[in-house]
């Protein structure tokens, strides 16, 4: 038989674990300090600790604490040929292989090609063609074209119908063994020789093979895309270290083969090729 005594034990026993459980649910539902905060971060917000592996599309180098990019974006790649083929020089380009690899390279040396009144661009004239289409699009889109019927040259459209700037080198940053491997893919010839680090992107084919950029990535969005990109570089070549040259390659031009419109940095060893007396030149 159950006494009154038991009874009223039993019925606050029930009414206190009734209220350290009220209690539970009431801290739960609590919002976090800012201690709380610092132990368990929002998964809206990237880790910029290196991470052991890297997803398929990410970068670390994309994201910062208030979303910043360090990726280059339109109006980077809005302007003039001229100036745009200057800007790109000590800027970063950066491939993100299949596998999650990313390649990354300096920029060294471009050229400008003006349009339809340039005889040494594919857009003279003003033609048109599924070819070179990537020259009309918007700036910031790669027109890549295969020349000698097995080797590649990568573009990037400007502003101004028709115009863009030829990537001619690169200074070889990240992923120098995989650069050689491909490199030694892909090149014909010596096979067999080891290449030196100055060799593996010293010429617009050159850097082509040691990224992996072939025809596909031809009307791709520099800008856009999230296995090609452009990052900005810690520094920027002063007036005095940017040799400006003829272009390489294009005698057919007639006098456009003489205008200055390759850009380099002076003194990099990663440039295609050296112009003395344009050196002497530019430095008076």
């Amino acid at each position: 038989m159950v006494t009154p005594a038991l009874q009223m034990k039993k019925l606050k026993q029930f009414s206190r674990r009734m209220g350290q459980k009220k209690q539970r649910l009431a801290k739960a539902e609590q919002p976090h300090s800012p201690s709380d905060t610092a132990q368990a971060p929002c998964p809206k917000e990237p880790c910029l600790g290196p991470p052991t592996t890297l997803g398929p599309y990410r970068s670390i180098y994309f994201s910062s604490p208030k979303g910043h990019l360090t990726r280059l974006g339109l109006e980077f790649f809005d302007q003039p040929a001229v100036p745009l083929a200057r800007a790109f020089l000590g800027q970063v380009l950066v491939r993100r292989l299949p596998n999650g690899t990313e390649l990354r390279g300096r920029i060294v040396e471009t050229e400008a090609y003006l349009g339809p009144e340039d005889e040494a661009a594919h857009s003279r004239g003003g033609r048109q063609t599924p070819r070179n289409r990537g020259m009309f699009m918007k700036p910031g889109t790669l027109y890549v074209y295969i020349i000698y019927g097995m080797y590649f040259c990568m573009n990037i459209s400007s502003q101004g119908d028709g115009a863009c700037v030829l990537l001619r080198a690169l200074e070889p940053l990240e992923g120098l063994e995989t650069m050689r491997q491909l490199r030694s893919t892909l090149r014909k010839g010596t096979a067999s020789r080891v290449l030196k680090d100055r060799e593996l992107c010293s010429g617009p084919s050159k850097l082509c093979q040691a990224l992996a950029i072939n025809k596909s990535f031809d009307q791709r969005d520099l800008a856009q895309d999230e296995a090609i990109w452009l990052e900005r570089g810690p520094l920027e070549p002063s007036e005095p270290a940017v040799v400006t040259a003829a272009r390489v390659g294009i005698g057919y031009a007639g006098e456009w083969a003489r205008k200055p419109l390759r850009f380099y940095v002076r003194g990099s060893p990663w440039v295609s090729v050296v112009d003395r007396v344009a050196e002497q030149d530019t430095q008076v």
